[in-house]
């Protein structure tokens, strides 16, 4: 697939007097990269990189991401429109199989989904040996896991059942989640509903109890559908290419999704919605003086720094950001909640902010972390499980990349180089003769 995109173009590297030609990739949107799949072989040298920001790993179909110019689209379609007019079972479809499904294509996604909606009623009794106060991610890592174990006839000839296990992942994930949530609380099971949509189906379990039932909302539906569109894929970042990187292993896609989970529970990726939360509370329990913080975080002698602005890749808004804002006051305005402590702190922080020539000169917009954790306060949803509501929204991303991954003609495993830095060869010296060096 990359050497299709083969520009004219060419790269000349100079080295120890000698000349190499590299060739010249250029992406359907115009990023270009210089291959150097044979650098090594012909030169004898290799690139270092850390954190791989300047080093693309493969060529992929799915994102489009232009941090300049505030540009997220999958597979050809803007995230606004897809946030806008889409459900996420839609959107699902589109990043894992390529094109937005016709009707009849959706009813028949739909009806797998609800189909596979239940778990194996061996699997349950899992959650009981799990501590009380179990990190939510573990538990869901865990479990999913243990899919292959229950579905083994998934792991052959994946090409040809990727249909089915991306429906079954998709379905059970927000079950699994659902239940580790009521295990936490104590109360009993919420099994899912075939009347329900997705995202219906997924708050009927979390919060419907026998006492007290719970009445979907449309518009918390509705946000909900959109925080999932938003955080349905990203390019290449840290979970996506632990997917990519444990899949190229030849792995199921259950344990590569697992790992996924697990590269996504760090606080620096997925965590920083928590993160946003736990520092407003932090703001609010010291007596809610806000603009201290915001002075903190100007301040280059203090570490302290204004979670939920300003992002990694976006050097201007987040496209996310705006489309998020917009749905976080819908939601809350259905919801009647017209003051929260949480939430006025939040909204006078954005409004300095984006106000304050420190921030906005330095690009530090707010960007979806910083709306995606008040909405999931706003609903109920427990800090502790925003970063499982993420991993929710960004598992058909992870499917499509496993998938792209698995029919690529120019699949390697995974295998990043180095420059060693420690000492050279040292005679062996035997342990009568050693002698301890200071530390």
């Amino acid at each position: 697939m990359i050497d299709d995109f083969i520009s004219d173009k060419k790269a000349e590297l100079i080295l120890d007097g000698k000349s190499y030609i590299l060739p010249i990739i250029e992406g359907t949107e115009g990023e270009k990269a210089i291959d150097i799949r044979s650098l090594r072989a012909k030169t004898g040298y290799v690139t270092i990189d850390s954190g791989y920001m300047n080093t693309g790993s493969c060529a992929s179909t799915i994102t489009f991401l232009d941090g300049e110019q505030s540009i997220l689209n999958y597979r050809g379609y803007d995230i606004a429109e897809l946030a806008e007019n889409c459900s996420f079972v839609e959107v699902a479809y589109l990043l894992v199989h390529g094109s937005l499904p016709t009707q009849a294509q959706l009813s028949e996604f739909s009806r797998l989904l609800g189909g596979f909606a239940l778990i194996h009623e061996d699997m349950i009794h899992f959650f009981d040996h799990f501590p009380p106060y179990a990190p939510p991610m573990s538990i869901l890592s865990s479990m999913v896991n243990s899919l292959c174990n229950f579905y083994p006839e998934m792991n052959d000839n994946p090409g040809e059942n990727i249909d089915m296990m991306a429906a079954r992942l998709i379905s059970k994930i927000r079950t699994i989640a659902a239940f580790s949530y009521k295990k936490s609380m104590g109360q009993p099971l919420v099994y899912p509903r075939h009347d329900y949509s997705y995202c219906a189906n997924f708050l009927n379990m979390m919060f419907h109890s026998p006492v007290k039932p719970y009445m979907v909302s449309d518009a918390v539906v509705a946000a909900l559908n959109k925080l999932l569109i938003l955080h349905a894929d990203h390019e290449q970042n840290c979970s996506t290419s632990t997917v990519r990187l444990v899949g190229s292993a030849r792995v199921n896609l259950y344990a590569s999704i697992s790992a996924g989970i697990n590269a996504l529970w760090g606080p620096l990726h997925g965590g920083a919605n928590q993160a946003v939360i736990e520092m407003l509370e932090e703001i609010f329990e010291s007596g809610g003086d806000y603009m201290k913080y915001i002075e903190r975080a100007k301040d280059p002698k203090d570490s302290f720094r204004l979670v939920g602005f300003g992002h990694r890749v976006y050097k201007s808004h987040d496209p996310r950001s705006r489309i998020i804002k917009n749905a976080c006051d819908q939601v809350l305005a259905s919801l009647g909640i017209t003051s929260d402590p949480l939430l006025d702190i939040a909204r006078e922080i954005e409004e300095v902010v984006l106000k304050d020539d420190y921030f906005v000169s330095r690009n530090l917009y707010p960007n979806v972390d910083f709306y995606s954790g008040i909405i999931y306060r706003a609903i109920g949803i427990p800090s502790n499980m925003f970063t499982v509501m993420f991993a929710l929204g960004r598992l058909p991303g992870w499917i499509a990349h496993w998938k792209e991954m698995w029919d690529d003609p120019n699949w390697r495993i995974g295998r990043p180089r180095q420059i060693y830095t420690g000492p050279k060869r040292r005679p062996f010296v035997p342990i009568s003769e050693r002698k301890e060096f200071a530390v």
